[in-house]
């Protein structure tokens, strides 16, 4: 080990230390070096490499690698994850290897749950050869840009409101904005509004139908500019008196800037797609003693377990 891998680890052991060193270089690979990795020259790419002996039994790199990627899941790649990763990877050996000699593999329960864990394995490298294999073409994608740009097109809105609970002193707001013309909004606001936006004179800022609460949003889609709800409007937040300021059209992103996020949600459907039918196809006997279709059930996956 060199100077700066002492630094950077404190092993317990020797033998410890040597796992680190081979660790420190696989890991590395692991992140910055897929180049090397493609070279058949290279040690990482061998998978009867092993990084480490542990009580006689060599347990290979490439076992680690796929560990230690597990563990990099939203971490950065630092000498720190490394050193934590690996005694981890320590302590699931030591205690892996005390199951096996006290035979817990036999236990029912432990068999189950090595079987659930390889079912599910099988199913992401299915799933990620499912994803590899989609493929998009241009004319899709701008098919898919084309509903998109449906769905997107909406009107957005600018308002202020007053947030009462209690109708009457929603109706009395109303009376007293009729006599300023609504020019007294901001101040009854500031005055008498519940919530956060009293401080701001109810201001609401822009927003589309589809972000407020069903009879709001209805209220303000049939106001005009400039005007205030002539009646109290009531949701589960209590009673409102809404202004509305402006109106807008939701600026839509161009085919470009949603040409990557529009790919990979084809893709994604591609994958459902020969998920669903992949079940659509197979055979399913349910073991009646054990499970029942619900009543008017069609399909296996509306069963229920006694």
């Amino acid at each position: 080990m060199n100077q700066t891998q002492e630094r950077l680890f404190k092993p317990s052991s020797s033998r410890a230390a040597v796992g680190l060193g081979v660790m420190m270089l696989g890991s590395m690979l692991l992140v910055t070096g897929p180049a090397l990795a493609e070279n058949e020259q290279n040690p990482v790419a061998d998978p009867s490499t092993l990084i480490a002996t542990v009580n006689g039994v060599g347990y290979p790199l490439d076992v680690f690698r796929v560990f230690y990627s597990e563990r990099l899941q939203g971490n950065e790649n630092t000498p720190q994850m490394q050193e934590r990763a690996f005694n981890e990877f320590l302590n699931l050996i030591v205690a892996s290897q005390q199951a096996e000699k006290d035979n817990l593999e036999a236990e029912r329960e432990v068999q189950a749950a090595l079987e659930l864990r390889r079912m599910a394995i099988l199913s992401s490298a299915a799933m990620q050869k499912f994803g590899n294999q989609a493929e998009t073409s241009e004319e899709d994608l701008k098919q898919a840009y084309d509903n998109f740009v449906k769905q997107a097109k909406a009107t957005e809105y600018k308002a202020r409101h007053i947030l009462l609970d209690d109708e009457a002193k929603a109706k009395d707001i109303i009376k007293q904005l009729k006599k300023k013309k609504g020019n007294n909004f901001q101040e009854l606001a500031k005055e008498n509004s519940l919530g956060p936006t009293a401080e701001k004179g109810g201001d609401l800022g822009w927003f589309n139908s589809r972000q407020m609460v069903e009879p709001f949003a209805k209220a303000v889609g049939e106001m005009k500019i400039g005007s205030f709800t002539t009646e109290p409007v009531q949701t589960e937040f209590g009673w409102h008196v809404i202004l509305l300021e402006e109106t807008r059209e939701a600026e839509i992103p161009s085919f470009e800037e949603v040409k990557p996020q529009l790919e990979v949600a084809l893709k994604r459907q591609q994958v459902l797609d020969q998920l669903n039918a992949l079940r659509e196809q197979a055979k399913v006997e349910l073991n009646e003693d054990v499970v029942k279709m619900k009543e008017g059930a069609t399909a296996p996956g509306e069963a229920a377990t006694k």
